[in-house]
């Protein structure tokens, strides 16, 4: 279980994010068109998850439209935005921004998701959702960067991310 916070109010996760260097647990998540996901869909990829509590909050948002602007200069890397919206929250919120660059998945129906990558908010007023987390799977599968950002309301560090993939 990890502590983060939210505007300074302690609160907890289901468990700690995965290990450096350990094989990042499977997942099936659902696209916009309700169809699944799962790292197969992007072999031979660098996979970052973006991982949210609510794309329909100002942070999240933030986020998701930065790795949307960033993913055009990554080669061999697909960056998933993760949280428990529906689908459909994710697809009206990325093309109402223009965010083509970016793959928006739901894990409403995987809700061992948040468990397996112990990102589920377990107490607090956001019980039930995700932290705001980055994960960096290299292509053969292996997790090679991980941020818990301990501050819910706050941005993840984008540039110790983006510099993990070309270390």
């Amino acid at each position: 279980m990890a502590e983060i916070t939210l505007q300074g109010n302690p609160i907890h996760t289901s468990g700690t994010l995965p290990a450096l260097n350990t094989k990042a647990p499977d997942f099936t998540l659902t696209r916009t068109d309700l169809s699944d996901c799962g790292p197969a869909d992007f072999a031979g990829q660098i996979i970052i998850l973006n991982i949210f509590p609510s794309i329909d909050t100002p942070v999240c948002a933030l986020a998701a439209k930065r790795f949307n602007s960033e993913a055009a200069n990554l080669d061999r890397t697909v960056v998933l935005c993760v949280s428990a919206d529906l689908p459909f929250a994710h697809q009206r919120f990325c093309e109402g921004e223009g965010l083509d660059r970016v793959i928006p998945l739901s894990v409403f129906r995987a809700p061992s998701f948040g468990s397996d990558y112990g990102v589920t908010i377990v107490d607090g007023p956001l019980a039930g959702l995700l932290s705001r987390a980055i994960v960096i799977i290299d292509a053969g599968g292996t997790v090679v960067y991980t941020e818990q950002v301990p501050e819910i309301t706050r941005e993840p560090d984008y540039e110790s991310a983006l510099n993990a993939l070309t270390s």
